[in-house]
Order: C-alpha cells, then sequence, then structure tokens
C-alpha cells in the first residue's frame, strides 16, 4: 500500500477522528474509560503529530511524540484503523516518529501500551523495541507494559 506520513495539526478533523477511534478501541478491550495512567496529551505538549494517508489522502492512522527530557521522548496516541492493519501502514508512522524524534535530538524513544494490546506488543518487539520497567506515571500501574528503544 502506498502511504504518505506527514506532520499534522493535532486539533485537524482526522487527527480528531483517529483519536476518538483509537479511545472507543481501549474503552471496548478494557471495559472501560479509565484506562490511561498519567497526563493525557494536547497540542500543547505533543511536539509532531504524524497523519499516515493512503494514495488518496484518506486518513489511515496516527501518531505523536511528547518530550519527556533532554534526549527522551515518548511515543503517544500510535494508531492504525482496523481495515489498515498488517498494510505497512503501522510501520511508516513508527519509523516516521523515529525520524522526526532523532531529528530533534532524542536518543531513547519510549511507549506505553497495555495488556489489553497483545498486538501493540508484538509489533513494537518485532521492530526492536525493548520491555523495560514501567516509567513515570506508569509505574506501578498493573494495566501498562512499557517498551523503549536506543535511536542511537
Amino acid at each position: 500500500m502506498q502511504v504518505t506520513v506527514k506532520a499534522e495539526s493535532w486539533d485537524g478533523a482526522d487527527g480528531v477522528r483517529l483519536r476518538a477511534a483509537q479511545r472507543a478501541e481501549l474503552d471496548a478491550r478494557y471495559g472501560n474509560d479509565d484506562h490511561e495512567p498519567g497526563v493525557a496529551p494536547t497540542a500543547g505538549d505533543i511536539d509532531v503529530f504524524l497523519i499516515a494517508r493512503d494514495a488518496h489522502g484518506a486518513a489511515l492512522g496516527c501518531g505523536g511524540l511528547r518530550t519527556l527530557g533532554p534526549d527522551s521522548a515518548e511515543i503517544k496516541r500510535m494508531y492504525v484503523e482496523p481495515a489498515a492493519r498488517g498494510t505497512g501502514v503501522a510501520v511508516a508512522i513508527l519509523h516516521s516518529l523515529e525520524h522526526e524524534a532523532r531529528g530533534r535530538g532524542v536518543v531513547d524513544l519510549l511507549l506505553e501500551t497495555g495488556t489489553a494490546q497483545p498486538d501493540a506488543m508484538r509489533f513494537y518487539e518485532r521492530e526492536g523495541y525493548h520491555r523495560i520497567d514501567n516509567f513515570g506515571p506508569y509505574a506501578g500501574e498493573p494495566l501498562s507494559v512499557c517498551y523503549a528503544r536506543r535511536l542511537r
């Protein structure tokens, strides 16, 4: 599948729609809407927000970066529409996020997923991320599973 990934506004209609779809899917997987430890990301704390589009311009997925420190960042709101999963869209978004992170001087790229997302865990492991102790707001959270990858 031909995919273009580029930075777009956090508040754009496609970004809002994709994040709402992600939220609905996670609510269904976890059986409630209280499954995000820490502060939810906003336009004010996401350094870059990317949207993947197909050849016709349809938004298929998204992901963002939030700075954690001088050389670390966290992947936030990584999501791909169910119909586009397994087509390379997630890989394209992830590689674009890594490229953006490197350009910002990020050495350690971290992320949190959850115990009800084994597909996400397999994806990140396949892409070279290794499981780490839960960090920051995820420390001690039994539903959280954290990963990291050194970019240099």
